[in-house]
């Protein structure tokens, strides 16, 4: 099995996507994480700049920003359209809203299975905060009544809603693990969806706890027979980071925390 790392657009946008595209390759990463605009223009630049730099694409879907249902089916199934056609390696898609009902959220897992089917394109559902798999108890149902379900695995999210690291909900991540195809490696704890630095020692339980989830989704693709593992280090910019107050200065460097994890995931799972 080949595990691919790619890098998050998110927090560099102020980099030109050439430049971008150009970091990124040097740092060893894969490829790109990212949303892809309808505009046909900016969609080639991106494009142009992947390819250029013989990078990969998984495109992200996060616009879930209408209320009402109707409104937010329809929007839901163009931009997961207009990404398909970017012929993204997979599409991590924050789908649904905590506040629509279990049959809301499951229309929406059909409509993007049938643009999986149709497309040959993965699309994972990833496990965020104010989304459908907000929670690894909401997870847990929506998961077993929905089994043609993949997840992109952001449990970063579950320890900041349940104020733990999951140990008293195995069963959960148990059912997650076996669903996921695509990982979003940041590690969260009780009170945020991200430590200030994974590296720093006050955070070792909570980096040793991520690294046991990892290790089951890696283990679990492996004995599944999967050909291909995807994981963005995915640490990002202030709100998630924290900053100093007044100055709103980041505590540590984005970047350099998202390479060093990636690093380690490198290392850790090289054979």
């Amino acid at each position: 099995m080949k595990i691919k790392f790619f890098c998050p657009r998110w927090g560099s946008e102020q980099l030109p996507w050439d430049e971008f595209c150009f970091k990124v390759k040097e740092a060893g990463y894969q490829g790109v994480e990212a949303s892809v605009p309808f505009d046909e223009q900016e969609k080639d630049i991106i494009l142009n700049a992947l390819k250029k730099h013989n990078l990969l694409l998984i495109g992200q879907y996060y616009q879930s920003f209408e209320e009402d249902f109707e409104v937010h089916k329809t929007s839901f199934r163009k931009h997961l359209e207009n990404t398909i056609k970017a012929r993204p390696v997979l599409i991590d898609s924050q789908t649904g809203k905590d506040y629509f009902t279990s049959e809301q959220n499951k229309a929406l897992f059909a409509i993007a299975n049938e643009i999986a089917v149709a497309s040959g394109i993965t699309i994972a559902h990833e496990t965020h905060r104010n989304k459908a798999l907000f929670a690894a108890h909401i997870a847990k149902q929506l998961l077993t009544d929905n089994p043609d379900v993949l997840i992109t695995a952001d449990f970063s999210h579950w320890c900041n809603v349940s104020e733990s690291l999951l140990e008293q909900q195995p069963e959960a991540v148990k059912i997650a693990v076996s669903r996921t195809v695509h990982i979003h490696a940041r590690v969260g704890h009780a009170q945020s969806a991200q430590v200030s630095d994974p590296n720093a020692p006050e955070w070792q339980p909570e980096l040793d706890a991520h690294l046991q989830w990892w290790d089951a989704i890696v283990k679990s693709r492996l004995q599944n027979g999967a050909g291909l593992l995807t994981i963005t280090p995915e640490f990002g910019p202030s709100p998630y980071m924290p900053v100093l107050p007044y100055t709103k200065m980041p505590v540590s460097n984005q970047w350099d925390i998202n390479v060093g994890m990636m690093q380690l995931l490198r290392k850790r799972y090289e054979s």
